[in-house]
C-alpha cells in the first residue's frame, strides 16, 4: 500500500476494470447478467451515471417504500440516514437515548461540509422544513425497547440498528421476535454465539437479517471481483491490506467529545466548551436572517445539542446516573500497584463505546473485518463465486500510542491463510495451496491511507479508500499494459478490442463510474428482497450480506481479536462458520437452539 504519487499516476493510466469485457477470458460475463445490464446501458450513460441496481440484480423500484425505524442515530446511524432513498424507504421512527444524535438524525452534522455531505438529516433528505414538521412525520424514542414496542402502532415493517456493538444482538432477536426485518451495522454481534443466536432467530422468525458490511455494494468492488474471477491477474496468491490512521492523544476520532458536568478536566470536554463559546461570538457577530446567520444559528445549536448529553451524567435519588440506569458502566483502571490511573464514568463508555472491550471490537470489529471481508469475496472469486474460511491466523497487538484511556489496542497485525482452488488437507502437497492475506491497522500514523493490494501470477490489483482502482501488468509498475485506452466524457474508458466495439466500450464506461461505498445500494437491496420475498422462502432472493455470510466476517475478526491478545496461532474450525453447530472460538454455546 505505500504507493508514490508517481506509482500512482502510473497506475491510474493503467487502470482496468469493466464488468463485462476481458482482454485474455470470455468476452461476457453471465448471459442473465450482461442482459440485465444492456437493457439499462442506455439510460445509463445518457444520464452520465450507472445506478446500483444495474450491477447488484435488483429493480429500479419496488412498489411501496419499506416503512423502517433507525435504532441508534450517532456517527453510523447518521451514515445510514444520509445514504436513504426516500424511493426505497420510509423513515416512521428514530430511537437514540443521547440528545445529540437525536438532533443530528434531524438536522445532519454540520460541523463540517464533509460531515454534513455524508450526514444530512432526516429533514434534508425528505424535505421537512422544520423540526416540527418532521417529528410530525417521524416518532422520537429513547430506548430501543420503545421503538420495537411500538412498531406496530407506528406501522414499521423494519428496522436498521446502528447501536454500539454489544447491543447488536439483543435489539436484532427483540426486532425479529416482534416480527421486524433488520439490517443492522458491522460486526454482526460482540461474539460468535451471539452471531449464531441471531441467526438462527433470522431462521425461525423468516426474517431477513443483513449486516452492513458495504463492500458487497461497491461498484469498484465487484468490478474487480469480475477481473479476478476472469483470470486477469492470473493465479491469485496474496493479498496485502491495511488501515492506517493519523490518531493520537488529544485528537482522536473515536475518543469523542464529552460534555463538561459529565468529566470535569476532560482535554475534549474543554474543547467543545471553547467551541460553543467561540461559534456563539461569531453567530453574536452576524446579523439575524442575513448572510451566513442561519449556518452558525445551526452549528450552535450542534454544540447545545453534544453539551445537553450532560443530562446522561445526572444522577437521580438512587445514586445512579442515566447512562447506568441505560446499562452502561463506571470503571477505575489501576496500576500494578492498585493505584487508580484512569477513572472512567458511565457515560464515557456510552460515548467512546469503541474503545472498550465490554462495549466495542477494537480495531478488528471496526476496520478489519470490512477488509477481510473484501478479501474473502476476492478469494471466492478464484473459487467460483463460492465463499472460503480461512484456514488459521497468526496475530499480535499493542499499544504504543495511546495511554490507559481505553481497552482496545491501538495497532494490530495478522497473517491469514487461506485455501486456493485445488487445496487439499489430506494430500501433503496439494495442502500447501495456500492464498496468504497480510492485514495491518494501526494509529499514530496515517501513511498509505487504506486500501488492498491483491497480487497474482499475471497482474497487480490496488484498490485505495474504496474509491479508486489501479492495474499492473504483473508486478512492473512503471510499464505500460496493452490494453486499449481511450477517454471519453473526461472519464478513462478501456475497451478490450482495437476497433473499440461499442457494446465493451459502453461496459468500459459503467466499469469506470466513480465508485461509492455502497451504504444506498446495499438498503436499497434489502428493501427490495423484502418487498419481493417477505417470508424469505426464496434462497435466491436475500441481501448479499445474509447471516451465513455476516458470520463468517464476525467469526474472522473475534477469533484475530483472541489470536492478537495472546499472541498466538489459532486454526480455524468449520463449527465456528455453521449457524447450526454450538461450537464457538470463545467456548460460550449459543442459548438459542438450532
Amino acid at each position: 500500500m505505500h504507493l508514490t504519487p508517481e506509482d500512482q499516476a502510473i497506475g491510474k493510466e493503467n487502470f482496468y476494470a469493466t464488468i463485462g469485457s476481458d482482454v485474455r477470458g470470455p468476452k461476457g460475463i453471465k448471459t442473465s447478467q450482461r442482459a440485465f445490464l444492456k437493457e439499462r446501458i442506455g439510460e445509463s450513460l445518457a444520464s452520465g451515471d450507472i445506478p446500483g441496481y444495474a450491477y447488484f440484480g435488483y429493480e429500479k423500484s419496488v412498489d411501496s417504500p419499506l416503512r423502517i425505524g433507525v435504532i441508534g442515530t450517532g456517527d453510523e446511524g447518521s451514515v445510514l440516514i444520509g445514504a436513504l432513498n426516500p424511493d426505497f424507504i420510509e423513515v416512521k421512527s428514530i430511537a437514540d437515548i443521547r440528545p445529540y444524535n437525536q438532533h443530528r438524525a434531524f438536522h445532519g452534522d454540520l460541523y463540517s461540509p464533509t460531515a454534513m455531505a455524508v450526514r444530512p438529516g432526516l429533514m434534508k433528505k425528505y424535505g421537512w422544513k422544520t423540526e416540527d414538521e418532521a417529528k410530525k412525520n417521524v416518532k422520537v424514542y429513547g430506548e430501543y425497547q420503545e421503538l420495537i414496542d411500538n412498531a406496530k402502532d407506528d406501522d414499521i415493517e423494519a428496522v436498521i440498528i446502528a447501536l454500539p456493538l454489544h447491543l447488536h444482538a439483543p435489539a436484532a432477536i427483540a426486532a425479529m421476535k416482534a416480527g421486524l426485518h433488520v439490517l443492522t451495522e458491522k460486526l454482526m454481534g460482540h461474539s460468535v454465539h451471539e452471531c449464531k443466536e441471531m441467526a438462527r432467530v433470522a431462521k425461525q422468525t423468516h426474517k431477513h437479517l443483513a449486516t452492513g458490511h458495504q463492500r458487497h455494494y461497491n461498484i469498484l468492488y465487484a468490478n474487480s471481483t469480475d477481473l479476478i474471477r476472469r483470470g486477469v491477474l492470473g493465479k491469485l496468491h496474496y493479498i496485502r491490506a491495511q488501515w492506517h490512521r493519523g490518531n493520537l492523544p488529544g485528537t482522536d476520532s473515536w475518543q469523542q467529545p464529552l460534555p463538561g458536568k459529565a468529566k470535569p478536566g476532560d482535554v475534549q470536554a474543554a474543547a467543545l466548551a471553547k467551541k460553543l463559546d467561540s461559534w456563539t461570538r461569531k453567530l453574536n457577530s452576524l446579523t439575524k436572517g442575513k448572510g451566513d446567520y442561519d449556518l452558525w444559528a445551526t452549528r450552535v445549536d450542534q454544540v447545545k445539542a453534544q453539551i445537553a448529553d450532560e443530562i446522561l451524567a445526572e444522577k437521580g435519588a438512587d445514586g445512579k446516573t442515566m447512562a447506568e440506569k441505560y446499562g452502561y458502566e463506571a470503571r477505575q483502571t489501576k496500576d500494578a500497584n492498585g493505584n487508580v490511573i484512569y477513572d472512567r464514568p458511565a457515560i464515557e463508555e456510552l460515548i467512546r463505546w469503541r474503545l472498550w472491550d465490554r462495549t466495542g471490537g477494537g480495531l478488528m470489529a471496526e476496520l478489519g473485518s470490512h477488509q477481510l471481508d473484501a478479501a474473502s469475496i476476492f478469494i471466492a472469486a478464484v473459487h467460483g463465486g463460492q465463499k472460503q474460511h480461512p484456514l488459521s491466523v497468526s496475530a499480535a497487538a499493542n499499544r504504543p500510542v495511546f495511554p490507559a484511556d481505553r481497552d482496545v489496542d491501538d495497532h494490530v497485525y495478522c497473517l491469514f491463510e487461506f485455501p486456493a482452488p485445488g487445496y487439499d488437507a489430506k494430500d501433503p502437497n496439494k495442502a500447501l495451496n495456500r492464498i496468504g492475506v497480510q492485514y495491518a491497522s494501526i494509529n499514530g500514523n496515517g501513511y498509505g491511507g487504506y486500501g488492498e493490494t491483491v497480487l497474482g501470477t499475471e497482474g497487480t490489483l490496488c484498490l485505495l479508500r474504496e474509491t479508486e482502482a489501479m492495474l499492473w501488468k504483473t508486478s512492473d509498475t512503471a510499464s505500460k499494459t496493452k490494453l486499449v485506452f481511450s477517454r471519453g466524457q473526461g472519464k478513462p474508458v478501456l475497451t478490450t478490442n482495437d476497433d473499440g466495439d461499442p457494446e465493451s466500450t459502453a461496459m468500459g464506461q459503467m466499469g469506470v463510474k466513480d465508485a461509492e461505498r455502497g451504504y444506498q445500494q446495499q438498503i436499497e437491496h434489502w428493501a427490495w428482497c423484502i418487498r419481493k420475498n417477505p417470508e424469505v422462502s426464496d434462497p435466491e432472493v436475500q441481501p448479499k450480506c445474509h447471516p451465513k455470510v455476516a458470520m463468517g466476517d464476525a467469526v474472522i475478526a473475534l477469533t484475530t481479536n483472541m489470536a492478537a491478545r495472546e499472541g498466538k496461532r489459532i486454526e480455524f474450525k468449520e463449527e465456528w462458520f455453521d449457524p447450526n453447530s454450538d461450537e464457538t472460538p470463545e467456548g460460550v454455546k449459543p442459548r438459542v437452539k438450532a
